[in-house]
């Protein structure tokens, strides 16, 4: 914003410069026709002058500098359009004068002074536009004693300004000696034309046409301008007269000199524009293939680019790639030709046998074409066929061809080689990258499932006078589907869930959050443990996929009454360890998975059971990680362990014996790392 506002700013100063301009120099002229003496100082246009090309200098060099996005050719079609505009404004004036013909009006010096000003406006404003673009081309690609020659010529063109400022004596070694240092270095800083090396035919063409129209307006004002300047010195000596003006003059060398240098550059490097261009085009093809591992969403994708970039760096007429899925199993790619086609072409080759990959140094290659040749109704007449090579294995062919017979040269076929190898360095990337990417969605998925299981688990169990409840739950390295939970129901009920769903990741963790759903909206129910499974299994069946199940055990603890409640769904038997008679037992009771049965019937295969529970007694919930833990021999812990276990640690409380139970699994398997998920609940009763 703020270069643009300074822009406007200078734009304002150059208007009124001029303005300043017309006045002065008309009031210095007419003061010399009427032989008086001028009211003005006669250097005063001339400072005024300088004034107006400062201004326009720095309004033109901050408006092409601060635009980034403008290429070549926008820069010479700013400098047409500048031209185009100053042109059309002097022919208009022209115009009027013919249509006013030889009047008192025309022949008047003070008219004629007017026309002479604005075509110095005009023919300054278009000097200074070139200027500055002249300057972006000259730039490109600047190196350090570019710029300080350039620092020179700028500086040293604005220093001169203090010398056409006043009307001195022109010293004629000194006028010289400037003007021709002046136009050396422009001559020195016109032979940068790196940039025209960087354009297409197309721009070429049109650049051509720019500059030449750009050096037809230059001429077209400069002649406009001698003239009236011709005329306006004849009358008075003191009218500002740009034809001794060194800035001006070094001006009009340069940017005539430039012009006409960036135009017979370009003109003498228009053949070799297809090539330059087709070397291009083989670079960002093989930028395309080497980045497709990083922009494409499949392998189909990188070969499509393959097949894209080999025909239009070799300008082929279409092309197939082959892939070998597996010793089976091949997929075809095809560009510009139909499959039969390309089936049609294969056969033909095997016919010949020429079959699998095709070496380039083999005389069967060099015989492609001949083959080719004779495949009736087959537009193509030319073939180069190299292997994709991934980890040293062949995966397939790419194929190129031609209407034209022999159209492939060596050249072309170093391209599609190289090309070839490239293609399969970026689809083994690409497929290292595949699978980077699924092992670190797989990470971020456990990761995920980890906390969601983490946040399922209460933090707080519910507690009573009756009893203690202690629990514990450790995953093994992928998520598990471990549930436990507690819920008071008044002020005797007590709800106990354990639960172990099948599978594991996200899918165990997000069938855990549904279970949760179930147990906290039915367990408020007060409804009895049959038709909690019986409504659970219902709900379920509705949610799970087939194949997938939930084992639990669902219980109700009346505090009232010391009875519990329960039913079992294929969930591990509960070990009861009664105080009474010290001795433990699993209570093995009839029961089908959640999710198994998914129908009505399920409240078939369920049955609920009530007991009494007494002081000091002990009820053990766990998961089949618990029971199916292993040493390092392969054995399991089993039953009778955990039953020993029990059985020698009643007199602990519920905190203690789960520690005590954990423990001794760890000494049993001999490590920590688990391999299934360990989850107990311990309830004493008091």
């Amino acid at each position: 914003m703020r270069s643009k506002a300074i822009s406007r700013l200078l734009f304002s100063v150059g208007v009124i410069t001029w303005l300043a301009l017309l006045f002065t120099d008309i009031s210095t002229l007419l003061s010399s026709v009427n032989q008086l003496k001028p009211d003005i100082p006669v250097w005063l246009p001339g400072v005024i002058l300088n004034l107006f090309i400062v201004s326009l200098f720095y309004y033109y060099r901050i408006k092409i500098g601060r635009d980034e996005v403008l290429n070549f050719v926008d820069l010479l079609w700013r400098v047409f359009a500048t031209g185009l505009i100053a042109t059309v404004i002097s022919l208009g004036l022209r115009l009027v004068e013919y249509l006013l013909g030889d009047t008192s009006l025309t022949r008047n010096i003070v008219f004629r002074d007017l026309i002479y000003l604005i075509n110095v406006g005009l023919m300054i404003g278009f000097l200074m536009m070139a200027f500055a673009a002249w300057k972006r081309l000259i730039l490109y690609q600047k190196s350090k004693w570019l710029l300080r020659l350039w620092a020179f010529f700028e500086i040293g063109l604005l220093i001169s300004l203090v010398y056409n400022s006043f009307k001195v004596p022109i010293v004629e070694w000194l006028y010289g000696t400037m003007l021709g240092i002046f136009v050396i270095v422009g001559l020195v800083l016109s032979g940068n034309m790196k940039w025209v090396a960087f354009l297409n035919f197309r721009q070429k063409w049109t650049s051509l046409l720019l500059l030449l129209l750009t050096v037809f307006y230059l001429l077209y004002i400069l002649y406009t301008n001698s003239s009236y300047s011709e005329d306006i010195s004849n009358a008075s000596p003191y009218f500002t007269d740009y034809r001794y003006h060194i800035f001006i003059l070094s001006l009009i060398v340069f940017v005539t000199v430039y012009s006409i240098f960036s135009f017979l550059v370009i003109l003498f490097n228009l053949p070799t524009t297809s090539v330059f261009e087709q070397k291009l085009e083989e670079v960002v093809n093989f930028q395309r293939i080497s980045q497709s591992i990083q922009t494409e969403q499949s392998e189909e994708s990188v070969y499509n680019i393959l097949l894209e970039t080999s025909v239009s760096s070799v300008f082929a007429d279409a092309a197939w790639l082959e892939i070998n899925s597996n010793a089976h199993e091949h997929k075809l790619f095809t560009y510009k030709i139909t499959e039969k086609e390309s089936y049609d072409i294969i056969n033909h080759l095997k016919a010949h046998n020429v079959k699998g990959v095709l070496d380039q140094g083999s005389e069967k290659t060099k015989n492609l074409s001949k083959h080719l040749a004779s495949l009736k109704g087959s537009r193509f007449r030319s073939i180069l066929a190299f292997p994709i090579y991934v980890k040293g294995q062949n995966i397939g062919t790419l194929a190129l061809l031609k209407e034209l017979p022999e159209s492939f040269n060596k050249e072309m076929t170093k391209i599609v080689s190289t090309f070839s190898n490239q293609a399969g360095i970026s689809i083994e990337n690409f497929r290292l990258m595949e699978e980077a990417l699924q092992n670190e969605r797989y990470k971020e998925e456990l990761k995920i499932a980890k906390m969601v299981q983490k946040s399922l688990l209460p933090t707080i169990l519910e507690q009573d006078n009756d009893f203690e409840i202690a629990a514990f739950s450790e995953s093994a390295d992928e998520v598990g589907g471990d549930y436990y939970d507690t819920l008071r129901v008044d002020k005797h009920l007590i709800s106990i869930i354990i639960a172990d769903v099948s599978g594991k990741g996200t899918t165990a963790a997000f069938h855990m959050s549904q279970m949760k759903g179930i147990f906290h909206s039915l367990a408020q129910r007060d409804i009895e443990p049959k038709e909690f499974m019986v409504q659970a299994n219902q709900a379920l069946i509705y949610c799970l996929e087939r194949g997938s199940f939930i084992s639990a055990t669902y219980f109700i603890i009346n505090t009232q009454t010391k009875t519990i409640q329960y039913a079992r769904a294929g969930h591990c038997p509960v070990l009861y360890y009664c105080a009474e008679k010290k001795s433990s037992q699993y209570f093995k009771d009839k029961g089908v998975a959640l999710g198994m049965v998914r129908n009505k019937s399920y409240s078939s295969f369920i049955q609920s059971n009530v007991f009494q529970y007494k002081a000091g007694d002990i009820m053990v919930l766990y998961t089949d990680g618990i029971t199916e833990a292993k040493d390092g021999k392969g054995d399991e812990f089993g039953y009778e362990r955990l039953v020993e276990i029990i059985n020698h640690s009643n007199g602990m409380s519920p905190l203690e014996i789960q520690n005590h139970l954990i423990n001794k699994l760890y000494e049993f398997s001999g490590t920590t790392n688990i391999n299934d998920d360990y989850t107990t609940m311990i309830v004493k009763f008091k």
